[in-house]
């Protein structure tokens, strides 16, 4: 299968994405649809990976069971200075330029577990995460480090693919510096079913692209992901991403469009309430945080035909985007 699409969903248009089917045997397919993914918009559906449909709508009811709680056992694990935990409704702000207020949507979030007193939890995208008491959720974290566990190895399957469309080895991401060690953030999203009116600044989530590799998104069926391929257009033209059960809709984040010399697209994205209560689960994917800095001292240089000239033109601003990576967490 090669695209899918479905009808309008109030944006100026419905977008067909490239689908890749993780089971086929026909890897240069894979590579060829992929790669003109890539190359147009950065956002594919990923089919066949592998986490049964029968756990996907575990991880969702799971999910659900902790946003259906009061406010104030939620609020007994809210986010820590280590971004692990709760974020109530109007918390983030994606976009200040056009949002009037927060983003109208709840979050969770599920880091690299390392426990207690681990020199590694010294860094900024380890430690211990926070967790629902055992008692009012049983099996939730269970279930939630699975999923953690699994989709990043999808995340890695697609990376290979990536690889490929770059010209490089299949494994080059798999390699220990780079995805071997991978820093991955699980989000768990809740849209509580406000209408968004941008016109009034009002955004279930404000315009953004992400920051890292790759995102996998697992969505239920209620729609509201739209993207604008060109984000320098005036007026912008938003058009919407169907969901697709079973699937993840996977989007290239600002890494791979800088580290690719701006070939790949990482693409402007938000969601727009309509009415109707939505869930998502999100795995943000980068590369090792020593990788980050030991490319912009070119240790991977010579490894990457198609990023050379740019990474010993910009190794001073990579070398500073990896200092901000922390805080856009």
């Amino acid at each position: 299968m090669e695209n899918y699409g479905q009808s309008k969903n109030g944006a100026e248009a419905q977008t067909v994405l490239n689908c890749i089917d993780l089971s086929s045997p026909e890897i240069q397919e894979s590579v060829s649809l992929l790669k003109q993914a890539c190359l147009d918009c950065g956002f594919f559906y990923v089919v066949n990976h592998g986490i049964s449909q029968e756990f996907m709508e575990e991880v969702f009811s799971q999910s659900k069971r902790f946003f259906k709680m009061p406010l104030n056992e939620k609020m007994k694990v809210l986010r820590n200075e280590k971004h692990r935990g709760y974020t109530p409704v109007l918390d983030e702000l994606l976009d200040p330029d056009t949002q009037v207020r927060g983003d109208y949507k709840e979050g969770y979030y599920i880091g690299v577990e390392v426990p207690e007193g681990d020199p590694e939890s010294e860094k900024p995208f380890y430690s211990p995460n926070v967790w629902p008491a055992s008692d009012c959720l049983p099996g939730w974290r269970e279930t939630m480090e699975r999923f953690h566990r699994e989709a990043l190895e999808v995340a890695k399957a697609v990376a290979r693919i990536i690889a490929l469309a770059l010209d490089l080895d299949a494994d080059f991401f798999d390699k220990p510096e780079m995805l071997g060690q991978a820093i991955a953030t699980l989000r768990l999203l809740h849209y509580e079913g406000q209408i968004s009116d941008p016109s009034k600044g009002m955004y279930g989530a404000g315009a953004h692209s992400d920051y890292g590799l790759i995102t996998l998104l697992a969505t239920d069926e209620v729609a509201g992901l739209q993207i604008c391929k060109d984000r320098d257009a005036k007026p912008q033209l938003w058009e919407d991403v169907a969901p697709m059960k079973g699937a993840f809709i996977v989007n290239l984040g600002d890494m791979l469009e800088r580290w690719s010399n701006c070939i790949f697209k990482s693409t402007l994205h938000r969601v727009l309430g309509t009415g109707r209560e939505r869930y998502s689960v999100r795995l943000h994917s980068l590369w090792n945080l020593a990788t980050i800095v030991l490319l912009s001292v070119y240790q991977l240089a010579s490894q990457i035909k198609i990023l050379r000239s740019f990474l010993q033109s910009s190794a001073k601003h990579t070398c500073h985007s990896a200092i901000r990576i922390p805080m856009l967490i």
